[in-house]
């Protein structure tokens, strides 16, 4: 049973490392996407945050937390 065990986990590390081995890296149009891709969310966070409603939500919840008593 252990050197089924074993021999099971040896097969399977060697077969991560060759399908691991093909493909290791991002391409640099992979990295062109990532960054227009975080750049764009950015962008809607920011005018999420800079919301009307939200701006509001956020300066009540900061002016409770700096007027709470200890």
């Amino acid at each position: 049973m252990r050197r089924m065990w074993t021999r099971t986990r040896l097969t399977l590390r060697a077969r991560l490392r060759a399908a691991g081995g093909a493909d290791t890296g991002m391409t640099t149009s992979e990295y062109a996407v990532g960054t227009i891709a975080a750049c764009a969310f950015a962008a809607v966070l920011y005018k999420v945050v800079t919301s009307g409603p939200v701006m509001g939500a956020l300066q009540s919840l900061i002016g409770k937390a700096l007027d709470a008593q200890f």
